[in-house]
Parts: C-alpha cells; sequence; structure tokens
C-alpha cells in the first residue's frame, strides 16, 4: 500500500505544485495555501520512502518519523486556511477582496509551519505515551469545530454572495465539503484512537489508522483539481442539476 501511495501521489504532487506556482506568479494568491499543503504531503512521502527502505539505524528512522508528524500537523493547519479562505470569499467578499495579498498569506504560511514545531518538540522533549495521547487528539482535534463552521458558515451565506458566480460557489462549496470529508474520514480515526488509549495497544487498529493518515496525500490532491475550472465545473454543475431536477419531482409528486 504505501509503493503503491508513494508511487502514484508523489510525481502527481509535484506536477501541482510547479502548475500551481505558475497561477501564484500571475499575482493570483488563492493556490498559495494549497501550495503549502503539497509541500507538506511531499514531507511525509519523505518518510513513507524510509520506512519501506526499513533504516537500520534507529535514530535515522525516530528523526524521519518526527518529519512525518511534523507534515502530518502541518497539513491539517493547512486545511483549515484552505477552509477559511473559502468561507471568506463568500461570507466576507469586500474584506477578503482587500485583505487578501501574497504578503499577508506568506505570514499565515509562516505561523502555520511553526505550530506544528511545538508538538513536534513535545514529542522528541517528553516521548512517553501518556504525553502522546494528551497532545496529539489537541492538535488533531482542534480543527474540527472550525470546519465544521466553516461549512455552515458558507453555505449559510452562499445566497448573499451575489458578487460571486455560480460556478465558483460550485467549486468552493465543493472544495469545502471535501476537506471536511478528508479530515473526517481520515485524520478523525486517529484522533479518537489516541482519546481512547486501550486501542492504541491493539495492532490491526494502528495499522488501520496508519493507513488512512498515509492516503491523505492522495485525498488533497483532489483539493488541486476544484483549484482547476473546467472539467470540474461541469462536474458540480450536473450533480446540481440532478439535485434540482429531484426536488421538483418531489414536490410536483406532493
Amino acid at each position: 500500500m504505501t509503493y503503491v501511495i508513494i508511487s502514484i501521489g508523489l510525481p502527481l504532487t509535484l506536477v501541482a505544485i510547479y502548475s500551481l506556482y505558475s497561477q501564484v506568479q500571475n499575482n493570483n494568491v488563492a493556490p498559495i495555501f494549497i501550495i503549502n499543503l503539497l509541500i507538506s504531503d511531499i514531507i511525509q512521502f519523505c518518510y513513507m520512502i524510509i520506512k519501506v527502505t526499513e533504516p537500520v539505524d534507529l535514530k535515522i528512522y525516530r528523526i524521519f518519523f518526527y518529519i512525518y508528524c511534523f507534515g502530518l500537523v502541518t497539513s491539517v493547519g493547512f486545511m483549515v486556511c484552505i477552509a477559511l479562505e473559502r468561507y471568506l470569499i463568500i461570507a466576507w467578499p469586500l474584506w477578503y477582496r482587500f485583505r487578501r495579498t501574497i504578503k499577508i498569506s506568506l505570514v499565515v504560511c509562516v505561523v502555520v509551519w511553526t505550530l506544528p514545531l511545538v508538538y513536534v518538540l513535545v514529542l522528541h522533549f517528553w516521548n512517553d505515551h501518556r504525553v502522546t495521547n494528551t497532545i496529539t487528539p489537541v492538535f488533531l482535534l482542534v480543527p474540527f469545530p472550525l470546519l465544521i463552521f466553516f461549512l455552515g458558515g458558507t453555505l449559510k451565506s452562499l445566497s448573499a454572495a451575489i458578487s460571486v458566480s455560480s460556478d465558483e460557489k460550485r467549486r468552493i462549496v465543493g472544495m469545502l465539503v471535501l476537506v471536511v470529508l478528508i479530515y473526517t474520514l481520515l485524520f478523525l480515526p486517529t484522533t479518537i484512537m489516541y482519546l481512547r488509549a486501550e486501542t492504541t495497544d491493539k495492532y490491526e487498529f494502528s495499522m488501520l489508522f496508519a493507513i488512512l493518515l498515509r492516503l491523505s496525500p492522495l485525498a488533497d490532491l483532489i483539493l488541486y483539481v476544484f483549484m482547476r475550472k473546467g472539467a470540474i465545473d461541469k462536474l458540480l454543475a450536473s450533480l446540481c442539476c440532478c439535485r434540482m431536477n429531484s426536488d421538483d419531482k418531489s414536490r410536483s409528486s406532493v
């Protein structure tokens, strides 16, 4: 499974970063958070490569494990930033239009890259099972209510966002739903595992949750697809049309 994830995800992630970077050079700040998210995925791929090579030196493995934890927590942080940015476009379009600059986005990126260092340093200097089971849920569970709030706030403010086109609205909602799904399906089970410390001793559960976390870089590539206009707009439009047709049929039957 890890070989498949690396062979598919690593080259596609590098291509996605290059494509999005060309958009930033054209003064488009929207892809900055997704670029940083994909860079954090590259860090996770580096750990996976070391994992499958099975290094003899335990120190090397531990160093890359800390690097993996750093990349994992950072990716969660940038998922929150992506959701926040999408929320501001819909709920506060005028404020976002005048505040979204490359400088502010870079400052936010520096903060997001810095905070996971606290988590890694705690793991390193307090390498204790109880400490790990305490701080890991904190860093992984805090983003969940934020993601739910951004999704709910976006759906609530959707009709009032007159300045945003219908295609852009569908793309924003689709991206927010995808971020919540990625977190819920891939990150939340691991958080529950750490909250219920007794399950961490079960090898089957640990391996299952490890595989889910390793699938997150592949899932993040779908966010890149939502940044690309064209085919995804047609897909979302067709889904919305199907939903409207089903609603019309149900109303007519009533």
